[in-house]
C-alpha cells in the first residue's frame, strides 16, 4: 500500500531483489518476479478502492501474464478478490476482430457477441489471513528499502 509511505517519485526508487542466498535457484527468482506483479497489482487496486470510495468485485485479467495459473490464483489470494481470465488471453485482438466484424455488418449488434465469450476460468481467493497479512508486511519493508537514500 503506497499510501502509507512518504510522498515520493518513482525517480525515487530502485530495483531491488531481496533475500538472496547461496541455494537461491533460478526458480526463486522467477517466482518473486510473478510474486512481485500481483503485488504491485494489489497496491494499484487498493489506490483505485481508494480513488473510487467502494470495492473491487472480480478482476478481469487477460494478456500473457494470465496464463501463468500460479500468478492468477496468487493475484486472487493477494487481493482478496475472484479473478475471472478467459478463455482467449488475447482480448484486445478479439475486441479489434469483434470490433471490425461489428462494423462490417458479419455481426448485427452486441448482442450478438455475448453467446461468443466461453471457458472463463476463475481463480478465488485460498490463502489463510495470518499469511496474507505477513505478505503483504514483507513487500511494504521490501518496497521501503528500495527508496534511495540519496
Amino acid at each position: 500500500d503506497l499510501h502509507s509511505f512518504p510522498t515520493r517519485r518513482s525517480s525515487d526508487l530502485r530495483t531491488s531483489i531481496l533475500g538472496l542466498t547461496r541455494g537461491t535457484t533460478r526458480a526463486h527468482i522467477v517466482r518473486a518476479a510473478l510474486e512481485s506483479l500481483a503485488y504491485q497489482v494489489y497496491d494499484l487496486v487498493e489506490a483505485m478502492q481508494a480513488d473510487a470510495g467502494m470495492p473491487l468485485s472480480v478482476l478481469n485479467v487477460d494478456g500473457g501474464a494470465s496464463a501463468n495459473d500460479f500468478l492468477m490464483q496468487f493475484q486472487s489470494d493477494v487481493l482478496r478478490t475472484p479473478l475471472r481470465r478467459p478463455g482467449n488471453i488475447e482480448t484486445t485482438a478479439l475486441g479489434a476482430a469483434y470490433l471490425a466484424g461489428l462494423t462490417t455488418g458479419f455481426w448485427d449488434s452486441t448482442d450478438a457477441l455475448l453467446g461468443l465469450r466461453a471457458g472463463d476460468a476463475v481463480y478465488t481467493p485460498d490463502m489463510e489471513d495470518e499469511r496474507h497479512a505477513a505478505l503483504l508486511d514483507g513487500w511494504r519493508r521490501a518496497v521501503a528499502r528500495t527508496f534511495s537514500t540519496l
